[in-house]
């Protein structure tokens, strides 16, 4: 029964006057009289509750409106300005301030391998880990190695981050602002070879097309000595690998859950990054401290940086001495309509049409098969 029909019954029940008949059966006999078994006693009457035929309709009415109650669903509107909005525009700047640097720091390390002095007039400089831990061959390879897994794992992670656009601009500004802290060091103090065992390319000189022609081989290796891109030295003050394994792994791990499955996962990307910068280390590519200042400005600039975006009221704080870094008015614009903290969820990549997922069999709901009956 509808509910309409429910409330037309009602209104008949409202308007209709009903009369409680009462018949007094008294005894004519003289004398005491005793009440009947079938006869409740006034204090049984008193106790017991209103069960009038009205009292049972408006009950029942109640039961059947609740049972035959029209689901009407309200579309609440969205507000017009999203907390986290995605700005691919920005992401796309970001990617490309991002290219860039890595394109000059290229130019740069192709300019500075000019000016490495010989290994033979110039060894290299004492460094107390290599006084102590051997040179190992194969080690470099294994920082190579860790590096591309964990750069893979963070790429698959990143595209399924729901809000990948805002994450992706966060970690291509940082990328590159690495590699212009490390363009800008390697460039004002050029250190000598940090091993003997180290074969660096032949100078050019003046030839600019030779020059040019390394920086394309560079850039389309990775920089990566197992492509055999990276024959050029000089490019030590900071490590560019611990950049890149220290980076990977510090949005992996601040962009993922935190349950079980997930810190196990985090273990094993701690362990590819603390193993890749071990053996660079150990294959003596490295100065000691090239790998300590690249994991210092890494990590503190990471830190700083998702600081003054997690927190909204450090932004506008006249207390906060971060907003004086160069670089707050790059941030400001990246992260100028960024409202809250961006959690870790995920969604598809591609987006799927709707279409896809409608159910082709006829919808049946609840208030049509109680009307059809």
């Amino acid at each position: 029964m509808a509910a309409s029909q429910l409330l037309d019954e009602q209104d008949d029940i409202d308007s209709g006057d009903f009369h409680v008949m009462v018949e007094d059966r008294t005894c004519p006999q003289i004398g005491r009289t005793h009440p009947s078994p079938d006869t409740p006693s006034s204090g049984q009457v008193a106790d017991k509750p209103n069960d009038s035929k009205p009292t049972r309709l408006a009950r029942g009415f109640r039961k059947a409106l609740r049972k035959n109650q029209d689901y009407i669903r309200i579309t609440i509107p969205k507000s017009s300005v999203s907390r986290l909005p995605s700005e691919w525009w920005k992401t796309g700047i970001a990617f490309i301030w991002a290219g860039f640097n890595l394109i000059l720091t290229t130019v740069m390390i192709t300019i500075i391998h000019e000016r490495v002095p010989d290994k033979s007039v110039n060894p290299p400089l004492p460094d107390k880990f290599f006084d102590y831990v051997p040179r190992m061959e194969w080690a470099f390879s294994v920082t190579e190695v860790n590096g591309m897994i964990l750069v893979a794992l963070w790429f698959i992670q990143w595209l399924f981050l729901k809000h990948r656009a805002i994450v992706g601009r966060r970690f291509f500004f940082l990328q590159g602002m690495l590699y212009l802290y490390r363009m800008v060091t390697m460039y004002i103090t050029t250190l000598p070879v940090p091993s003997m065992h180290m074969d660096c390319a032949p100078k050019l000189y003046g030839d600019s097309h030779g020059k040019i022609k390394r920086v394309l081989q560079l850039v389309s290796g990775g920089g990566l000595s197992i492509t055999g891109s990276h024959l050029m030295c000089g490019d030590f003050l900071y490590s560019g690998h611990t950049v890149m394994l220290t980076l990977t792994f510090l949005f992996i791990h601040e962009y993922s859950p935190r349950s079980l499955f997930w810190r196990c996962y985090h273990v094993i990307c701690w362990l590819l990054s603390a193993v890749g910068v071990v053996c660079i280390l150990i294959a003596h590519e490295h100065y000691s401290v090239d790998v300590v200042v690249a994991y210092f400005i890494t990590s503190r600039l990471f830190y700083w940086y998702h600081t003054m975006a997690n927190n909204q009221a450090l932004r506008g704080s006249p207390h906060n001495y971060l907003n004086r870094t160069w670089w707050n008015l790059v941030f400001n614009f990246l992260e100028k309509n960024v409202k809250t903290t961006v959690p870790c969820t995920f969604s598809r990549p591609v987006s799927l049409p709707s279409a896809c997922f409608k159910n082709p069999c006829k919808s049946y709901s609840k208030v049509q098969s109680t009307r059809d009956e």
